[in-house]
């Protein structure tokens, strides 16, 4: 699977650095297939009719659901990082009009509304992440999964490997920071959390939109 690689958009690194799903790394693997085991249960738990990943970077969880028989499309700011998203779609023989380039704060109901909703690892990057939520709470028609780095614990994991020192372990581009708590609480104003899991390093939320 193509990944961005570094690829910089407007200044900003877009998309994956390095190819994460892939890693041979027996660090990297366990704590990603921890992460994917998260993820599934909570898409199982959901239930969904179709799916909209917003942020989809390159398309990996997209892709994996349409093989699995799932309803699912994405949209991700980057223009670059979905022209990737729509190459590996022709390469798994599934059409790249699943993918559209767009921001989280341009959703509309009428477009881009569906049965369950996931953003993950979108959050933690955005100068506004409540208007982000609400403009959410616009689009999930019944469910949204939604997931941040857990702080501090994320970025002492990266002074630990050497990684970003001179930012205290601060992952570039990520503006906000939240505890498994702070970010439940920041979620429970726009949604009803159903239930959270706490795959090393991040938390999940599985939501409901207020009734």
């Amino acid at each position: 699977m193509r990944i961005a690689g570094g690829t910089r958009e407007d200044g900003l690194i877009v998309g994956n650095v390095y190819d994460k799903y892939g890693s041979r790394n027996p660090i990297v693997k366990w704590i990603m297939r921890e992460f994917e085991s998260a993820l599934s249960a909570l898409v199982v738990k959901a239930a969904p009719t179709d799916i909209h990943e917003i942020g989809c970077g390159e398309g990996y969880w997209v892709l994996r659901w349409n093989e699995q028989g799932l309803t699912a499309k994405g949209c991700d700011v980057s223009q670059q990082v979905i022209e990737i998203a729509r190459t590996n779609a022709v390469e798994h023989g599934v059409t790249p009009a699943l993918f559209e380039a767009r921001s989280i704060y341009d959703l509309e109901p009428d477009r881009d509304s569906a049965d369950l909703v996931v953003c993950c690892e979108v959050l933690e990057h955005l100068e506004q992440p409540e208007a982000a939520l609400q403009v959410l709470r616009q689009v999930v028609k019944r469910h949204l999964i939604v997931s941040v780095p857990r702080e501090p614990l994320w970025r002492i994991l990266n002074i630990a490997r050497g990684r970003y020192l001179a930012d205290w372990g601060n992952t570039p581009g990520h503006l906000q920071h939240w505890s498994k708590s702070g970010f439940v609480r920041l979620v429970s104003p726009y949604f009803d959390v159903v239930e959270v899991k706490s795959p090393l390093p991040w938390t999940v939320l599985l939501c409901r939109p207020h009734h």
